[in-house]
């Protein structure tokens, strides 16, 4: 996504499928911005009167991608292709 280093996104990936909690945490930082991004052109195709707001869309994503069992992500772009679909799935 447009402003973001690739190599230090797929480090921390690869450091927190390994079961790095700290490289978990710093992940989301990493990544947040672009998440919010897509969250919020997620929800231009939603009703007009929805609750859900890109940032709760967000966390969503985030616990599905790492909450109950750690994804393993090869690269970013794998990351936020899967991100990207787990804010669709959870829209």
């Amino acid at each position: 996504m447009p402003g973001e280093n690739a190599a230090p996104i797929t480090r921390l990936l690869a450091e927190a499928a390994a079961g790095d909690p700290r490289a978990s945490g710093e992940v989301l930082s990493a990544v947040y911005d672009t998440l919010k991004q897509i969250a919020r052109h997620r929800m231009t195709a939603e009703r007009v009167d929805h609750t859900l707001q890109a940032t709760a869309l967000v966390h969503e994503c985030y616990l599905r991608l790492f909450g109950n069992a750690l994804a393993q992500f090869v690269a970013r772009a794998q990351f936020f292709y899967a991100a990207a679909e787990a804010m669709q799935s959870g829209t």
